[in-house]
């Protein structure tokens, strides 16, 4: 991989300028919003989060997840709209998840998580393809999971988390294929950020292996490089930060 001062998104040289739209902008979306704002390709960088809260270099807007997403983006004056990624992601949340066996699944909680790490992103996606061109190359990516991985399940335990993200890599797959019907450039695909120091990954980090624990900006600086490096073919697929693919 590249240093990480010189990621560019070089693979849209020939689109130039364009503008990103990062949805979630918690460690790893706040890290990638500062990295694509520091990047010559892009000419404008949309942050949304619930707060708004200011980011050097990023247009940021709040937005209400429980709400229309559509009408929220009418708001925005977008101007060539290529690139879009999706941080949004829980796993925890005071003394709910990750639920270590069947006896402490529970309905709401359970709901919560599908609706906030596979419906959300599927209504983005919803609210943000008719916004993006129809011709050239543009990008879609989400953070899945490596766990989200049916092949790769070998511990169990962690049922919701599991198994949202299994189902967000469907989604996204399908999303592909009719993406790639109206934009033959398009790609779309599930990204899984390694273990990242936020506090998603706040009360598993002891068993971390030394060095895998990255840090926001170094996790956020190789996806998009990742990202960046896809082909359309591969369209559909999940990818881990150092550009493995996962198997489903």
């Amino acid at each position: 991989m590249t240093h990480l001062s010189a990621m560019t998104m070089d693979s849209f040289h020939d689109h130039a300028p364009i503008e990103a739209a990062i949805f979630g902008m918690g460690g790893i979306g706040r890290a990638m919003a500062t990295e694509l704002a520091a990047d010559p390709m892009i000419s404008k960088v949309h942050g949304f989060s619930r707060s708004a809260h200011p980011v050097e270099g990023v247009e940021t807007h709040a937005y209400d997840p429980q709400g229309s997403l559509p009408d929220q983006l009418k708001a925005v004056a977008f101007d060539n709209l290529r690139l879009c990624v999706v941080t949004v992601g829980v796993l925890h949340e005071g003394e709910n998840g990750p639920e270590k066996a069947l006896k402490d699944i529970d309905d709401a909680w359970f709901l919560r998580v599908m609706r906030t790490n596979t419906l959300l992103p599927m209504l983005i996606g919803q609210a943000v393809a008719p916004l993006m061109p129809r011709h050239g190359r543009t990008l879609f990516g989400a953070l899945s999971a490596r766990v989200g991985s049916i092949s790769d399940n070998r511990l169990g335990g962690w049922y919701s988390y599991r198994i949202s993200k299994a189902a967000l890599n469907m989604g996204l797959r399908t999303m592909s294929i009719e993406t790639q019907r109206r934009n033959d450039e398009a790609v779309v695909v599930g990204l899984h950020p390694g273990t990242v120091d936020t506090e998603l990954s706040a009360p598993f980090q002891t068993r971390v292996p030394e060095k895998k624990l990255f840090s926001p900006r170094y996790s956020a600086a190789h996806l998009l490089e990742v990202l960046d490096g896809l082909r359309p073919d591969q369209s559909g697929q999940c990818y881990d930060y150092a550009g493995k693919l996962i198997d489903p």
